[in-house]
């Protein structure tokens, strides 16, 4: 076995890797770029060599620095992960040419099937299935269209040495068969450097399905079962699981023998992944699903885990002793299926907006109870920390949310917890439309095919789950219990609203979903207060809350009682329940107390004001949330807490001065 490895990738499938390694006993080293100077997988990693610029082009794609950067180390080996050298068969034979071992098949094995036509040949010299189709090399405009004619419409025009659904084009009939085959050639050419396209039959309700195959250096081959990758926006795949609904064992069993022949008919060794594409006359009718051979991934797959977590097996393990020479640890008949597995990915985006990708910073990070890098009920895969950054130099994948349970009713509802209690703020993802997935009644009854996210459009995009009169009330609820949080013995230090004479009154004012909205809270004799939403004549009633670990139980009137975290971003408060979450502008200053409470404190003035009192001098030890000044700003007094265990540096203004929004109070040292 390998003392020492290098991992020429980032983020979260370096990470995976170094847990592996290090479990093993194996020595790992990181490669990064000037964007990942501090990143996690630097950190997860013994030792680390920078490569180059930030751009992948400027470092993780320069192999000759990666190279470099192994021999100068005493690595052994190269793990590639995914994605940018993994399937770079130049790269796998200068890490041979260098005394190295290339944690992959071999070099000839990703040449064969790298490109789409080359690879399609082989495949019907093996027996596997094939597509309807023309991978043929003439590429004359009239013969291409001469054989979708034959072949029948609707016809897929594909790019040869394409993938990640670029060079794709749908043609419903002959007469837009011309125009779509020069789209599809300008965007191949651009991003492969050929324009080569082959032509196959659009297969309906079409399912992607996928086979992990293994092999090793003694010529031994298994397959670890299926995946089902129907789920897919621009033909990127968003939810994965294992085993295949509707699955058959008959079907099993082919497709296993047609995606170990397709690993045998190029000496594979290692990991890979063969892919499918399964026609289905009707969802409900498993025994009619016929599948074809798609394409081959030469690598480890984005989605292995819920492989890992139906066969209780380490896959990196495995590739880790194969590359070293060892036989495959299992035979094929000692392979068994446990339960069901269920992959979200959570990415960086905006699905209402096209899933146009996001950037920023992870200001709030929140995770559900989970492992990390190994087989558990919930698993969180990810190569990010709160507070790290997004850039847009990389995928703007965030996490993988891998879920396991003994039925896929069971890992459904796993996974719909989990995304609940999965909170991040900062930028925009598709959390809450992944929980729109599981939960549409296509994906809940597993009619699944590659277009399941046009078909539930209607319940997938723009969707409100809060609502406006339960953000009000959350809202103003952990505002009023931040306040109260504040009070002393002292009884004027109450925030309670008390007078000697009527009703103390207070408006909150918000922006919701574009539009201005305003509430109004009366503190009542008893102590209660009612809230009242301005507009809406059945939006009103007493309000009550109650602390529970990191949130509060709120009911407001007659509405049912809803568990909520809440977090804030400037003057948006982003909102987090169990039905789901939603964001909430308040343009109530006194809101910001309920910042104070969630952050720690704050060492700035929360708007303009005077200050009443400094708590600490120069050279206090404080603790984090223990009050440092008081202010007063709109006949109110507001309590400037500690963000963080520190001592006090420096007192920036004296008490009676008179400070703006946003002005820096005091300074703490650590």
């Amino acid at each position: 076995m390998f003392k020492k490895i290098l991992i020429a990738n980032r983020g979260e499938i370096a990470c995976r890797v170094a847990a592996t390694a290090r479990r093993m006993g194996i020595q790992t080293v990181a490669v990064y770029s000037d964007a990942d100077a501090s990143a996690k997988h630097v950190q997860a990693c013994d030792e680390a060599v920078h490569v180059g610029g930030s751009a992948p082009k400027d470092s993780y794609l320069r192999w000759e620095r990666i190279l470099q950067a192994a021999k100068d180390t005493g690595a052994e080996a190269v793990h590639p992960g995914y994605g940018f050298l993994s399937e770079n068969e130049d790269f796998a034979k200068a890490c041979v040419a260098a005394g190295l071992v290339f944690i992959g098949p071999p070099a000839s094995a990703i040449l064969a099937m790298g490109l789409k036509a080359e690879s399609k040949r082989l495949m019907e010299q093996a027996g596997v299935p094939l597509v309807p189709g023309y991978h043929g090399a003439d590429q004359d405009p009239a013969l291409l269209q001469r054989e979708a004619d034959r072949i029948g419409y609707p016809a897929l025009i594909k790019a040869s040495a394409g993938g990640g659904g670029k060079g794709m084009r749908v043609v419903e009939k002959s007469e837009d068969f011309a125009a779509a085959l020069a789209s599809c050639q300008r965007e191949a050419i651009n991003s492969f450097g050929s324009d080569a396209v082959l032509i196959e039959k659009y297969v309906q309700r079409p399912r992607h399905i996928e086979i992990q195959v293994f092999g090793d250096t003694q010529g031994n081959c298994v397959y670890l079962f299926e995946r089902d990758c129907s789920v897919q926006r621009r033909h990127q795949k968003v939810l994965e699981e294992a085993p295949a609904p509707g699955m058959t064992e008959a079907l099993r069993a082919h497709m296993g023998a047609a995606a170990v022949a397709a690993a045998k008919a190029v000496n594979y060794v290692g990991a890979g992944t063969v892919e499918f594409i399964v026609e289905q006359t009707a969802y409900d009718q498993p025994e009619s699903m016929k599948f074809f051979f798609m394409e081959m991934n030469t690598r480890l797959q984005v989605e292995h885990p819920v492989t890992e977590a139906i066969t209780g097996l380490d896959l990196v393990e495995w590739q880790l002793r194969v590359a070293s020479g060892e036989p495959l640890p299992l035979r094929q008949d000692q392979l068994r299926i446990q339960g069901h597995a269920i992959e979200a990915r959570i990415c960086a985006e905006n699905p209402d907006n096209n899933f146009l990708p996001a950037t920023g910073t992870l200001q709030v990070y929140r995770k559900p109870q989970a492992s990390s890098f190994e087989r558990s009920t919930v698993r969180v895969d990810d190569g990010v920390r709160g507070g790290d950054t997004i850039s847009p130099f990389y995928d703007s994948m965030v996490a993988k949310l891998i879920v396991h349970g003994d039925t896929r009713e069971q890992a459904l509802a796993r996974l719909d917890t989990a995304l609940a209690q999965t909170h991040i703020v900062g930028l925009n993802t598709n959390v809450q439309f992944l929980r729109h997935v599981v939960r549409s009644e296509s994906f809940a009854t597993a009619k699944l095919d590659t277009a399941l996210i046009q078909r539930e459009a209607a319940v997938l995009f723009k969707q409100e789950t809060v609502g406006l009169a339960a953000a009000v009330a959350t809202v103003v609820a952990h505002t009023l219990h931040a306040e109260k949080a504040l009070q002393g013995a002292d009884p004027f230090s109450r925030r309670d609203g008390w007078q000697s004479h009527s009703l103390a009154q207070r408006r909150f004012e918000f922006v919701w979903q574009d539009q201005p909205r305003s509430a109004r809270l009366n503190y009542l004799h008893d102590g209660a207060v009612s809230l009242s939403l301005e507009g809406e004549e059945a939006a009103s009633g007493v309000l009550t809350f109650a602390a529970d670990g990191a949130g509060l139980w709120v009911q407001w009137g007659s509405a049912p009682r809803v568990f909520s975290q809440l977090d804030w971003q400037g003057e948006t408060a982003h909102l987090f329940t169990h039905q789901g979450a939603t964001r909430i502008t308040v343009l109530d200053p006194l809101a910001h107390a309920g910042e104070a409470a969630q952050e720690g404190g704050r060492l700035t003035a929360p708007m303009p004001g005077k200050v009443v009192s400094f708590a600490v001098k120069v050279g206090d030890k404080v603790k984090a949330g223990q009050p440092l000044a008081v202010m007063e700003a709109m006949k109110m007094e507001h309590t400037i807490s500690a963000p963080k265990d520190g001592v006090v540096a420096e007192l920036l203004y004296a008490p009676g001065d008179q400070v703006a929004d946003g002005a820096e109070l005091l300074k703490l040292a650590a």
